[in-house]
């Protein structure tokens, strides 16, 4: 493993977070889709728009649901967001809704141990199907998915009031660990 994987922790999120988080969504949300978003999307999107929504997840969690932060030497890196599928496309079965890595942190395994943990929490709730959409032309996001055993299955359009963007939906089989990429 890397530097970071000896002083690595994962944790369950808390409303306390909610600031550090919606801090490091928005950045590295903006730094993503910097070049495919639109500039109104850009712009409305930031942490005073989001803060709200990270608020109200994090202090009423339900069941199947939750928030996993990754902490280097204390510091936030990274998180990965899941619960029940949001988009009739995506099916019944668990959704990936998030997963963001400080881009200080990239290649140091944070990635692949945040898509692991939520994978298992949603496992862990009795679903055996996650999937995750990501937008079409985030190449970096669909080749790490990829590597990690995501199977391609199907697109749909976002029909977001800022962003109707066009995304892949991406699936694991996961009643049982034997997704590829994952040992």
């Amino acid at each position: 493993m890397s530097a970071a994987g000896s002083s690595l922790a994962l944790r369950r999120a808390g409303p306390e977070d909610a600031g550090a988080l919606c801090k490091l969504h928005v950045a590295v949300w903006r730094a993503t889709y910097a070049d495919l978003a639109p500039p109104k999307a850009l712009a409305a999107l930031d942490e005073a728009h989001r803060l709200p929504g990270w608020r109200a997840h994090l202090e009423k969690v339900s069941e199947g649901e939750g928030t996993i932060m990754a902490e280097v030497a204390g510091a936030l890196a990274g998180f990965v967001r899941y619960g029940p599928a949001s988009q009739p496309e995506l099916g019944h079965g668990g959704e990936i809704k998030h997963l963001y890595v400080d881009p200080a942190h990239a290649g140091q395994g944070i990635g692949r141990a945040l898509l692991r943990a939520g994978l298992d929490a949603l496992r862990e709730v009795g679903q055996d199907v996650v999937c995750l959409a990501v937008v079409e032309g985030n190449i970096r996001a669909l080749r790490f998915y990829k590597a990690m055993g995501g199977v391609e299955a199907g697109r749909f359009r976002d029909a977001g009031p800022l962003w109707k963007s066009e995304n892949l939906i991406l699936r694991w089989p996961v009643g049982e660990r034997t997704e590829r990429g994952m040992e």
